[in-house]
């Protein structure tokens, strides 16, 4: 009689959910929660588009009306697909990130959040501001939540789809 050595496969995330709908939807909720926290300080939507239009085109970007918001909204979705790719490729190699997607995906949105704040905005054209605690908080609490979570979650989701 032999034996035989039942070596389980794990399960692996799918691009296409972990990417696009975990982008997708990181995306609009971090675009939802930028909105309201900037409109607390009297910004309207069409200005926080602008604003991350900055990123590329400096204090210009205000004067250019609905195009800089939508290029502001393309880059801000650009960002989201990018940042659930890279978790993605991360979780292929360290499959306790979508094993253990709640606590790895708040840990991602916060790390989003420093990359994005400390070092991608600081080389970036985006006017300098005054550090405000309220931002810096709803910042790293809203990306944990809105950004590292919904990423991480469809990650995980989609190794138990077929």
């Amino acid at each position: 009689m032999t034996s035989t050595q039942f070596v389980p496969t794990l399960a692996q995330p799918r691009a296409l959910d972990t990417i696009v709908w975990g982008g997708l939807v990181a995306g609009v909720l971090d675009s939802v929660d930028a909105v309201v926290a900037f409109g607390l300080k009297g910004m309207n939507p069409i200005q926080v588009l602008q604003f991350i239009a900055s990123g590329l085109l400096g204090p210009d970007s205000f004067k250019g009306g609905i195009a800089t918001a939508a290029l502001g909204a393309v880059l801000h979705f650009f960002i989201a697909f990018v940042a659930a790719g890279v978790y993605y490729a991360a979780s292929l190699k360290l499959p306790a990130l979508h094993r253990q997607a709640t606590t790895w995906g708040l840990t991602f949105g916060v790390v989003v959040y420093f990359f994005m704040n400390y070092l991608v905005l600081p080389l970036s054209a985006v006017p300098k501001g005054p550090f405000s605690l309220p931002l810096f908080l709803n910042g790293v609490i809203g990306h944990a939540i809105f950004v590292g979570l919904p990423i991480a979650w469809f990650a995980r989701r989609s190794t138990h789809r077929k």
